[in-house]
């Protein structure tokens, strides 16, 4: 790659700060948010050497906890305890990170049409992607070092938080590289981010497997072998070399592939479509679906593959926290029901929340299509702006119903595969369709930032981390009530750990139909392409 070809990389990184700042700053404060809230409620759950080893006797040899988390690695430490709950999962939002923002400023760009007009300026070939890379490349090292220093500043020893904090970036590297890869090969943004999901989930499943194994098959996982680092447990820095000439010998691949296409294209060519045009598509609804149906099926499968996990595990749970007082006494305060009611409404509750991701997505892929210059055409035929909109946010409202189907039923059959009672599964259905109102404000916080302040769109993303944050870790961080209560996932009923109270659900339908009906006024008087002045 020469210098000529990188021509105009710095001012494209500039660019991209600009316009992409607070989908950055979202990214890495809520990373580095989750690790600090971690580390400190872990350490309010466990303020003993005891209660440690307690914690750490009913982990060992649970394969159900270890496949979910992670190898039982200096687990009679503090700092062991943090990245057992922190590392794995960690290290999959990184690897989201990467993935979702090389694919937003590459082929997201290029699909675009943007990046056609910037390389009509004085700009290299290699330019954008090396913008792109860096910027990330910034991100991941961001994270490492805000990671460590919350890790350190809550009390854990300085070589190991940096070793879980470089190993989170390492990791997120690879997948960089790899969406890298994936944006040459393909011409479509949607298939970047499909394949990329698609990676991590097979990533984090060999990992896994090889977890409740000999460990072999962990070493095919870029998260398994970041693990081994062992932060902690006789910490280790070798095993992050491998990681880093991986994402290096993608990165290089990845412009080789770049300087052998098109631009615009990609180096495997789309299958010819049919001769004549499905009728669905010349209605707005026939189009949404057809435009999200691929994020719909990815999420669905994410959800899916969460919801059998949460539902394998489910018959240990007794065991789990038999010896472990604090445990118990952490999920008691969350439920009014038995344990493992209140270990499935607190589940049913995270799985919600993943699937509110769909929901953003889905609400937002309006503001997608403005950007790009799509929505122009469709709007000036005899479709209102009114129809349009409603055609995306049906998508997004019925979408997310879809996707807490699927967790209630995966978490339900999976339950009552692996031991657990088949009656269970009805209650488990409807306990998880219960958050659909609370998803629905979500769409409707999207639906208004996006009719009145399109471009401060990506700040609703920031509102589900915090939801996020509240959900898993607001009790053990003693969060107040008054603030608890921000979140509309706490006031939905716990099911199935307490009784179903239905006038929370109905406020918060109420709350989330205001909001959507808001924000379409607000794009009924503002001009499309640019923000409400």
């Amino acid at each position: 790659m020469s210098t000529k070809g990188l021509a105009g990389a710095m001012g494209l990184i500039r660019l991209i700060l600009r316009r992409n700042r607070v989908w950055i700053v979202v990214w890495v404060a809520s990373i580095t948010l989750l690790a600090f809230a971690t580390s400190v409620g872990v350490e309010s759950l466990l303020p003993t050497q005891a209660s440690i080893d307690l914690a750490a006797a009913a982990t060992q040899n649970n394969a159900a906890v270890i496949a979910f988390n992670g190898p039982a690695q200096g687990l009679d430490t503090l700092g062991g305890e943090v990245a057992f709950q922190v590392g794995a999962g960690g290290m999959v939002v990184v690897a989201l990170m990467s993935l979702f923002t090389i694919g937003r400023l590459t082929r997201g760009e290029e699909e675009a049409g943007r990046l056609e007009l910037v390389r009509s300026l004085p700009v290299g070939l290699h330019a954008p992607t090396a913008a792109a890379l860096l910027t990330v490349t910034a991100m991941n090292v961001a994270v490492a070092a805000l990671v460590s220093a919350a890790l350190v500043a809550s009390g854990l020893p300085v070589t190991g938080s940096f070793v879980l904090g470089f190993s989170l970036a390492a990791v997120g590297l690879v997948f960089a590289g790899a969406a890298l890869v994936a944006a040459q090969i393909t011409e479509n943004t949607r298939v970047v981010y499909g394949s990329g999901v698609a990676l991590v989930c097979l990533a984090y499943l060999l990992r896994a497997i090889g977890d409740i194994g000999d460990g072999t098959l962990s070493w095919f996982s870029p998260i398994g072998v970041a693990q081994k680092a062992r932060p902690y447990a006789d910490e280790r820095w070798w095993p992050l070399l491998p990681l880093l000439v991986a994402a290096a010998a993608l990165v290089v691949l990845a412009s080789f592939l770049a300087s052998r296409r098109d631009h615009g294209a990609g180096l495997v060519a789309p299958r010819p479509g049919p001769s004549a045009a499905n009728p669905g598509l010349g209605r707005p609804l026939g189009l949404a679906m057809r435009l999200q149906r691929g994020s719909l099926i990815a999420w669905g499968a994410g959800v899916l593959v969460f919801g059998v996990a949460y539902g394998w595990i489910g018959p240990t749970i007794d065991s789990f926290v038999a010896n472990n007082a604090q445990f118990a006494q952490l999920m008691a305060n969350t439920g009014v029901g038995n344990l493992t009611d209140t270990y499935f409404a607190e589940s049913l509750r995270v799985l919600a929340l993943i699937a509110s991701g769909f929901a953003i997505q889905s609400a937002l892929r309006m503001r997608g299509e403005e950007s790009a210059l799509r929505a122009e055409p469709v709007l000036a035929t005899p479709v209102s702006r009114w129809r349009w909109a409603a055609s995306h946010l049906t998508l997004a409202l019925c979408g997310s119903v879809a996707l807490l189907a699927i967790a209630g039923l995966a978490t339900g059959l999976s339950y009552a595969i692996a031991g657990g009672p088949w009656s269970s599964g009805p209650g488990l259905f409807v306990a998880a369709l219960a958050y659909a109102p609370a998803m629905w404000l979500l769409i409707g916080l999207a639906t208004l930032v996006f009719g009145f302040a399109p471009r401060w769109v990506d700040a609703v993303w920031a509102v589900l981390a915090a939801c996020f944050v509240l959900a898993l870790l607001g009790v053990l961080l003693r969060v107040p009530d008054w603030v608890q209560q921000l979140s509309p996932f706490d006031h939905v009923p716990a099911l199935p750990a307490a009784s179903l109270d239905v006038l929370p659900l109905i406020v918060l339908t109420a709350l989330a139909a205001i909001l959507v009906l808001g924000g379409l006024v607000g794009l009924s008087r503002r001009d499309i392409g640019q923000e409400r002045s």
